[in-house]
């Protein structure tokens, strides 16, 4: 009875953690563009923190990587930054990509679906879906670096965020796992997937 009541403590405050955040998330949704001018090393870390959107995606690739275990741990979360740096060179050359805004949304969605319904595809499958949203984010970041004092540092710090990001996910997916198991990685899962349908159709 013990057991069962601190798990139940547990996923409460999970819950109200994650719906806190989705709470923000509005106040933060648009936050792509550093208030007082981007550059340096310290405003490209905090790029990827200031907006619930990019946050959201990212952690979510971290999650998803702890959920289906094995190599997925590692190979979503190197593979994310490593295309996203893609992303940033195509939006540093102004090359028009469309849509973007609704690529991040889309993310946000579908990664938190894919924890939802406890989604494993093949490894393939699933480094492409990372590859594809990664250059969305990517090329968010990558649009403003020219105006940037300091675009090489900056993209070195947004990189950092991001793999940090990536570790709280993988950290979270983890301890929940070996803690209450895996199906109640479905629960933040669910928020993520809300809060990617909040942005798209905002």
């Amino acid at each position: 009875m013990k057991k069962l009541a601190h798990r139940f403590w547990s996923v409460k405050s999970m819950a109200a953690t994650a719906g806190v955040f989705l709470i923000m998330a509005p106040g933060m949704a648009q936050a792509h563009i550093t208030q007082g001018g981007a550059g340096g090393l310290l405003q490209g870390f905090e790029h990827p923190l200031s907006g619930a959107d990019h946050l959201l995606a990212m952690f979510s690739v971290g999650l998803w990587g702890a959920q289906m275990g094995g190599r997925n741990v590692w190979t979503l979360p190197i593979t994310f930054p490593l295309i996203m740096v893609l992303g940033g060179v195509l939006g540093i050359a102004g090359f028009p990509l469309p849509a973007i805004e609704t690529g991040i949304a889309l993310s946000i969605l579908v990664l938190g679906a894919a924890i939802a319904f406890v989604w494993r595809p093949p490894e393939w499958l699933a480094l492409g879906i990372i590859g594809l949203f990664a250059i969305c984010h990517g090329y968010a970041h990558g649009a403003e670096l020219p105006a940037a004092s300091d675009p090489a540092d900056f993209a070195i710090g947004f990189v950092l965020a991001t793999g940090l990001i990536h570790l709280a996910g993988i950290g979270l997916g983890l301890g929940v796992q070996r803690a209450l198991g895996n199906s109640l990685l479905r629960v933040p899962g669910g928020l993520i997937a809300l809060g990617g349908l909040y942005f798209l159709v905002a």
